[in-house]
């Protein structure tokens, strides 16, 4: 059997990611890794994010998010900078893309289809008419992904403006044109964004996914990605960023500020509730103060009246 080489396998990758828009990878990590990666996400899913206590952020009914997956293991970092990665995405998106976001989430059980078929709507189309700015997102499994699995419209990609697209649309589509990610752990695929896709319904098991997206940092943002500063600047764990290339670091956007936004405040979506959790921390946080401080007198008696000696 001819052996493939990488120029070839990079050359057939990028041509069904060119023509169809989406394409799965090869095994890009050890069963170690994947293991050591579900571990550190997972156990970020233990808690919702409160004080101090880091975890996940929940926004919506059947998604608990994980934000900044780059700081939790280095194998998140190694997939985002995979060498076949960089090669496909050096021909399909220029060489001035960066990796813009890398988060995940898990997905609920749940019947309802939440996550209809749209392309994702991230440049400011009152800005760019003429043209649709390429995106690409790898797509990361952690779990087995049997129900609730990834959905593509083959050849959908770059026809039309990203947006909602109604499950009408799609009735005179054949089976044939869908791509289905059913897939076990740790398989991966690249897909267009401007596609059409979703995350497909009923999802009968909880479903762990990572996603990275990479695009063109220049290109200007629509209005609502810039008030939730969605596009932030990356987190980065120190730890994992050894023997980093030039390229790697121009992926990650070391030193560019383009996104950046000094003194970020987001707009609260629950300040009545937010403010009414505060208050009931306070008190609590007061509460424990105090008895701590009643507790520490009773001590300091009792333990004053076991020390004293009996008169004779």
């Amino acid at each position: 059997m001819a052996t493939v080489t990488s120029t070839e396998l990079t050359s057939t990758i990028l041509t069904t990611l060119d023509s169809e828009g989406i394409v799965m990878l090869p095994r890009l990590i050890s069963d170690q890794q994947l293991r050591d990666m579900r571990a550190a996400f997972e156990a970020r899913l233990q808690n919702l994010r409160w004080s101090d206590v880091d975890g996940y952020e929940r926004t919506e009914l059947y998604r608990h998010m994980v934000q900044d997956v780059l700081t939790l293991d280095q194998g998140f970092l190694d997939i985002a900078l995979y060498p076949l990665v960089k090669e496909v995405l050096n021909e399909y998106l220029g060489t001035h893309y960066e990796l813009c976001e890398a988060k995940g989430w898990k997905s609920l059980p749940t019947m309802r289809d939440f996550h209809g078929w749209h392309g994702d709507a991230w440049y400011d189309q009152t800005r760019i008419h003429d043209y649709i700015p390429r995106e690409v997102k790898l797509e990361f499994y952690l779990t087995d992904v049997k129900s609730g699995f990834f959905q593509y419209v083959k050849g959908s990609h770059r026809r039309q403006a990203p947006r909602g697209v109604r499950h009408q649309e799609l009735t005179a589509v054949p089976q044939s044109q869908i791509f289905e990610a059913r897939a076990s752990a740790g398989s991966a695929f690249l897909f267009d964004t401007s596609g059409i896709h979703r995350q497909s319904a009923p999802i009968l098991e909880p479903r762990l996914a990572c996603f990275y997206n990479y695009h063109d940092p220049d290109v200007p943002l629509q209005k609502e990605d810039v008030d939730y500063y969605r596009y932030h600047p990356l987190l980065l764990n120190a730890a994992y960023l050894g023997g980093l290339t030039k390229e790697d670091e121009r992926i990650l956007g070391f030193g560019n500020k383009t996104n950046y936004i000094p003194n970020f405040r987001r707009q609260q979506r629950h300040p009545g509730f937010q403010r009414a959790c505060e208050f009931a921390f306070d008190a609590r946080l007061r509460y424990l103060d105090f008895s701590g401080r009643v507790s520490g007198k009773l001590k300091k008696i009792f333990s004053g009246s076991s020390d004293s000696k009996p008169r004779m």
